[in-house]
């Protein structure tokens, strides 16, 4: 690691680590919102079916979800700054390989090398603020950060549904090249580097090999409803469980689940997320197959939840840091739920102001009241030292969540085959937006019975960190290892 003074974040240095890592980051995130959007016309232009479109979506969060934790590690071992620059190379590389695609196995083999790339560049954009900014303006960096995050996820539909309509799908990935170019050059030229000098000797390699296996044998199983696969996934996360149980260096130490609120944080992250994958991944589709929209008017409707978000996710969160995390992380996932009913009225003869406004803006105000106060909640359930991997592994439970939700919910919804029939996909929809009230509710109660009142609230101030408005998953904190 350099051993220059680190940069003050109002220098030019500060400001060039704080563009490589925004961008970083925002390359990775953005391209989730933004496919989702592509998926009625990539499933039209490669001629594929439901199926192939849950690959296109479980081939990248699969792979992101299996080794994000394992990308961080290498980090701490091989050099934050070469992580995050061969993670964006690997981002660009994959992207073409997306825009490429002449059918939907091209592009379900690029997508999972996507998420592979995804694991190396995501947990590296908050370590290099961590390790390369001046500690007295990390707070600020982070902030800055986070509030930049937000407003590349509000304006993500609009550039995303704009390319779709004019330049076909594979815009949104071809879009990735010169983004992930620029954080490359910035990085090499304005990014120290910089390691973990505790990090452990070893990497878990065993661990995050058996949890890929594992997820991709229930994914695979899922989808197809093959019950021996369903069988050898759940087999070998058990395995993946022994494996973590014993290791000396652990991917997702076994130490973490003995704080309650810890435990019962992630269990309501992952009943929650898997209503949010199930939805962000069916809402789009419903708005362009049933109801008529272009890409760009379904991704424009559903823009106000993000803009929601920005507004009320920080007061949600420091109301949390005096009450505690039980009130709104009950409250948030029933709103959100009461706003899925609403969007229940979307049909062949829908009517934005009337039929998607209303569910979009109580569902999003119901994620507002739930997401800063979950990130609150679980960093502040385990010691300043271990909010890193504390966080990391709440991510990875929240993207294992909407694996499995994209993977189950159209069987269970009895949605299958061709997208060419609307009547049907709009029945599906239905049975699938109910199974989401059901998990939001469930979310609740978990909530409400496992996170007792406690004499004082956790609070974010000990990490340094700031809640981020994230849809695809809570938002990773950065470890502060280093002196």
């Amino acid at each position: 690691m350099s051993t220059s003074q680190p940069p003050r974040l109002r220098s030019a240095g500060g400001r060039w680590i704080l563009l490589a890592t925004i961008l970083g980051s925002s390359v990775a995130s953005l391209d989730a919102t933004v496919v989702n959007i592509a998926l009625p016309r990539i499933g039209e232009s490669l001629d594929t079916d439901v199926a192939g479109l849950q690959w296109t979506l479980n081939g990248y969060t699969l792979t992101l979800a299996s080794f994000i934790l394992l990308g961080g590690s290498l980090g701490d071992h091989f050099g934050r700054r070469k992580i995050f620059v061969w993670g964006a190379i690997g981002f660009a590389l994959a992207s073409i390989l997306c825009g490429a695609a002449v059918n939907i196995e091209m592009l379900v083999l690029a997508r999972i090398l996507q998420g592979v790339a995804g694991a190396m560049l995501t947990p590296g954009s908050l370590a290099l603020i961590s390790s390369s900014i001046d500690r007295r303006d990390q707070g600020a960096a982070i902030g800055l950060w986070s509030g930049f995050g937000g407003v590349a996820g509000a304006l993500g539909p609009f550039l995303g549904g704009w390319l779709i309509d004019v330049a076909g799908w594979q815009s949104i990935f071809f879009i990735n090249v010169p983004l992930a170019l620029v954080v490359v050059l910035v990085t090499l030229r304005r990014v120290p580097e910089s390691h973990d000098p505790n990090a452990t000797a070893h990497l878990d390699i065993p661990g995050a090999v058996v949890v890929a296996l594992g997820l991709g044998a229930l994914t695979f199983g899922l989808i197809d409803s093959t019950p021996l696969l369903m069988l050898a996934g759940v087999v070998l996360l058990a395995v993946f469980v022994v494996i973590e149980m014993r290791s000396d260096h652990p991917l997702v130490p076994p130490s973490l689940f003995t704080s309650r609120v810890f435990t019962a944080a992630n269990l309501v992250t992952l009943v929650v997320y898997a209503a949010l994958g199930g939805v962000f991944f069916l809402l789009v589709m419903q708005l362009q197959l049933v109801a008529g929209y272009s890409p760009l008017m379904s991704g424009v409707a559903t823009v106000p939840i993000t803009l929601i978000m920005l507004v009320l996710s920080a007061p949600a969160g420091r109301w949390a840091q005096v009450h505690g995390p039980r009130i709104p992380m009950t409250v948030g996932p029933l709103l959100a739920a009461g706003g899925l009913v609403l969007l229940l009225r979307i049909g062949a003869n829908t009517t934005y102001l009337t039929d998607v406004l209303p569910g979009v803006l109580v569902f999003g105000l119901g994620l507002s009241v739930l997401v800063a106060p979950l990130t609150g909640a679980v960093l502040g359930a385990v010691p300043a030292s271990e909010a890193g991997i504390a966080s990391g592994v709440n991510n990875a439970v929240a993207r294992t969540a909407q694996l499995l939700a994209v993977a189950a919910l159209p069987g269970l919804a009895g949605i299958s085959g061709s997208l060419s029939d609307p009547v049907e996909f709009d029945r599906g929809f239905g049975v699938a937006i109910w199974i989401c009230v059901g998990l939001l509710v469930a979310g609740a109660l978990l909530a409400a019975l496992l996170l007792r009142p406690a004499r004082r609230a956790p609070t974010l101030d000990n990490v340094d960190c700031m809640p981020q408005c994230a849809l695809a998953a809570p938002a990773l904190a950065p470890a502060h290892n280093e002196k």
